[in-house]
């Protein structure tokens, strides 16, 4: 069994972004061991001068280094992530690589119609930044619109319709990830030229 980090992408205290990785977390307990981690108890990025990463940030990567996956849940401000989760991005990038080929599943909820879209594709394009260098899912967007309305009493999905489209992503995901696990040749070099970006150059 695959395990798995869902990230909830948003300092908020009240996010649907949270009850969607709650019932992903929940709907797919016999398939994948899934832990929610929170990026709201870290600080604002700001390049220390001292270089010190801080706890939070070094705990929270020592877990998506240990994950076969993560799944990121990302609300949409502005046709854009969340400052909350760039800044988290940062400090995920700087002198510690977690998400170098690590396999990514981007999902999203938001109020309006569009269930976050424009951030998604923001998201992919941050997690390609060579201090990254995530493996993200191809031709895979989970968009939860409406959703304020979208679950029930037990914090489960109403709409049949989006529970099958979820499954059948969540399905091609453990396959995703089966992949890029044999596609670990070049890892160390990835690693490598993450390393050797310098964030005192930039």
């Amino acid at each position: 069994m695959n395990k798995l980090i869902g990230l909830v992408g948003t300092n908020s205290d009240h996010s649907t972004n949270r009850m969607l990785l709650q019932y992903i977390q929940k709907h797919f307990a016999d398939k994948a061991d899934i832990e929610i981690v929170e990026i709201k108890d870290l600080p604002i990025f700001n390049k220390p001068a001292d270089m010190q990463i801080p706890a939070e940030a070094k705990a929270l990567a020592e877990k998506i280094e240990a994950a076969d996956g993560v799944i990121i849940s990302t609300p949409e401000y502005d046709h854009a992530v969340p400052a909350s989760l760039m800044s988290a991005l940062s400090w995920l990038s700087y002198g510690i690589y977690p998400f170098v080929d690590k396999p990514v599943m981007i999902t999203g909820a938001s109020y309006g119609v569009l269930g976050s879209s424009r951030a998604q594709a923001h998201l992919r394009q941050i997690l390609d930044a060579p201090e990254l260098k995530a493996r993200i899912m191809p031709s895979s967007e989970f968009l939860l619109s409406h959703s304020l309305q979208a679950f029930d009493a037990d914090n489960n999905l109403k709409n049949p319709e989006q529970i099958q489209e979820l499954e059948g992503l969540f399905e091609d995901f453990q396959m995703f990830i089966n992949i890029m696990k044999q596609l670990s040749h070049t890892h160390a070099a990835h690693v490598k030229a993450a390393e050797n970006f310098s964030w005192e150059n930039n």
